[in-house]
């Protein structure tokens, strides 16, 4: 892993691990605190330790001096608060790596022996080859060795989908926060909301879906056969340069996409999740099996308990789901993100939680997000099914005949 990977990853095992601390489960935070050493031990590489320490450090400095960044029982923390440092933290490190990546790439192109490394998290952009090492696993048993991280993340953003529903959109994606923030600017200088009605809201959300279609049949449509040949190829090596130079050099029809993505999420908040993102379908359609909901009790709502009328879970999705008249959520619009828990004037009415009526709080859904989003690359990193394999004088031959190269 490379330095800021590395960084982010012990950032936020190390959070879960103080506040467990914090919140009073010391044997919880011993037995993760025991684990993480363990897996460090096992790597025996003194840099990955010297950061994991510099970063407990950091967190306890952050504890001491930052209290509400760990606030106990007593003192939740808004779902909102939590959200916002996840999403802007995770952004930045992807920012980061983007910036890396592309120094790395630079210098390959130049024919000089890259001095920095290529972060493979920025695999988790080629969700179809991830899907496809995924086939290769499950059919043949075959374990990628050129871009294996893609397969992992994939593998992690649908895990997030059955435990957490579609938390991932509303918690970590990078897309989604850019959206939020294109909306925000919108509604600077056009206040006015422009919702389609529902005769025509309803064919968009299946948009995605159709995209989602696309590519399950680009996966399926590969024989196993085939997947050997496909893994080893020179467009498999290279796929990530690939699609990084479509984001940089569109031509016009990829352009006038992009103008209408950018439109989209300006015109509807969470507009690209809502219609196009083919990561939104695939959460959503997982989102059904995750035992967690977004619930509401009968005895402590207003509406109920006092005969009065409130409606400000509902004000306050985003996704503009009824919240006030269900008793249990199952929209896969759902992006778990609290907003109707954290608007509810009564904190015992709506909940995030299981049909047993045990609760998740935002703080214990940010970490069982963080639990699956770095524990599982951790575990593929000790595993050594993490880092390319594809040699810096492969690379830096294909990346001189990418125009030659396609599928």
């Amino acid at each position: 892993m490379t330095y800021i990977e590395s960084i982010t990853l012990f950032l936020a095992l190390g959070y879960s691990i103080l506040q467990l601390y914090w919140s009073q489960q010391q044997w919880g935070a011993a037995s993760a605190l025991g684990l993480l050493l363990a897996s460090l031990i096992m790597v025996n590489a003194w840099p990955l330790m010297l950061i994991a320490f510099a970063c407990l450090l950091l967190l306890i400095l952050l504890g001491q001096f930052k209290p509400e960044a760990f606030a106990n029982q007593n003192n939740k923390p808004k779902a909102k608060q939590l959200r916002s440092y996840c999403q802007h933290l995770l952004t930045l490190s992807l920012l980061l790596c983007a910036g890396q990546y592309t120094i790395n790439a630079i210098m390959l192109k130049a024919g000089i022996t890259p001095w920095i490394a290529r972060p493979d998290v920025v695999d988790a952009f080629l969700p179809i080859a991830g899907a496809i090492e995924l086939k290769a696993i499950a059919t043949l048993e075959l374990w990628d060795q050129q871009h294996p991280a893609a397969a992992v993340m994939l593998a992690v953003v649908l895990i997030t989908g059955v435990v957490c529903k579609r938390a991932f959109c509303g918690w970590a994606c990078p897309l989604g926060l850019a959206g939020e923030y294109l909306y925000a600017l919108r509604k600077r200088f056009i206040k006015s909301e422009y919702q389609p009605p529902a005769w025509i809201d309803w064919p968009l959300r299946m948009l995605k879906y159709l995209l989602l279609l696309g590519f399950i049949y680009i996966i399926t449509s590969m024989s196993p056969a085939t997947l050997p040949n496909y893994l080893n190829g020179h467009y498999h090596k290279i796929a990530d340069i690939k699609m990084a130079l479509f984001f940089i050099t569109p031509g016009l029809i990829t352009l006038i996409c992009f103008g209408l993505i950018l439109m989209l999420a300006a015109w509807r908040r969470q507009g690209f999740c809502r219609y196009l993102c083919p990561y939104g379908a695939v959460l959503g359609l997982l989102s059904f099996a995750s035992p967690l909901k977004i619930r509401r009790d009968c005895h402590h709502c207003l509406i109920e308990a006092k005969d009065m009328k409130c409606d400000k879970c509902t004000r306050a999705c985003p996704a503009n789901i009824i919240v006030h008249t269900k008793t249990t959520v199952r929209s896969d619009e759902c992006q778990a993100c609290m907003r109707c828990i954290d608007a509810c004037p009564k904190p015992q009415a709506l909940s995030f939680s299981l049909k047993t009526g045990h609760r998740v709080s935002a703080k214990g859904l940010l970490m069982l997000m963080i639990v699956i989003m770095f524990a599982l690359p951790l575990a593929a990193h000790l595993s050594g099914f993490w880092h390319s394999q594809t040699p810096t004088e492969i690379r830096q031959m294909l990346i001189h005949k990418l125009d030659r190269i396609g599928h």
